[in-house]
């Protein structure tokens, strides 16, 4: 039977031993979807020795129900809708778009929150390690996915530490690789398999993102 995680920090350590061929790349950048993504990201990026930032999806939650995802969007101004849950509930084009302009909202708030004045990383021509701490229906990942395709990255990685198989299968053909490191059956939910899975705060995602610009800083001898 499929353990829990004790908490995102020991996903990230196990996620980043099934990473081990990253190492000590200069081509390579962890980019951690925010919040939940970030702690285990954060192990990762440590563990490889590689820099870290962050990507900002933002999940379009149906009306009323706003855990069960109908699509995302992502920096960039893409969108991605998830066509099944929204016939199946019969969801109007003025609800999908209350949501998503309060989300994008949301997006602006935290990327200047996160990042400040800080510039995004170039990830042109980059390998790039995109991680969050599970994979549900996979709608906010694709969201990401399809925005950094249009930024030419030389090769997209999807890491995560816990996903149901058929979500994890779907993205292999996505992207250039997909690391989910548990597809435990049945898989319900992401929260199920943690056994902290206590909401990560703007504050701590700050602090781990200027923990490691300065180890990544001091290492280049800056």
């Amino acid at each position: 039977m499929t353990r829990p995680f004790r908490d995102r920090s020991e996903a990230g350590r196990l996620l980043a031993e099934k990473l081990s061929a990253y190492a000590n790349r200069s081509d390579v950048l962890v980019l951690a979807l925010p919040r939940g993504g970030v702690p285990v990201a954060y192990e990762v990026a440590r563990a490889l020795n590689v820099p870290l930032d962050i990507f900002l999806v933002r999940k379009l939650g149906v009306p009323g129900y706003g855990e069960l995802a109908m699509g995302a969007i992502a920096s960039g101004g893409v969108r991605v809708l998830n066509s099944d849950v929204i016939h199946h509930l019969a969801i109007s084009d003025q609800a999908i778009e209350r949501v998503a302009r309060f989300e994008q909202q949301e997006l602006r708030r935290r990327e200047l929150a996160y990042r400040g004045d800080r510039a995004a990383p170039d990830v042109r021509d980059r390998i790039v390690i995109l991680v969050d701490d599970g994979l549900a229906t996979g709608s906010t990942m694709r969201a990401a996915v399809r925005a950094l395709r249009l930024q030419r990255t030389a090769s997209l990685v999807v890491a995560v530490p816990v996903a149901g198989e058929s979500t994890c299968a779907a993205f292999r053909k996505e992207v250039d690789e997909i690391v989910c490191a548990k597809t435990p059956e049945p898989f319900r939910a992401v929260g199920l398999w943690y056994e902290d899975f206590s909401q990560t705060s703007d504050e701590e995602v700050r602090k781990l993102l200027k923990s490691t610009a300065q180890a990544q800083s001091a290492a280049s001898g800056k």
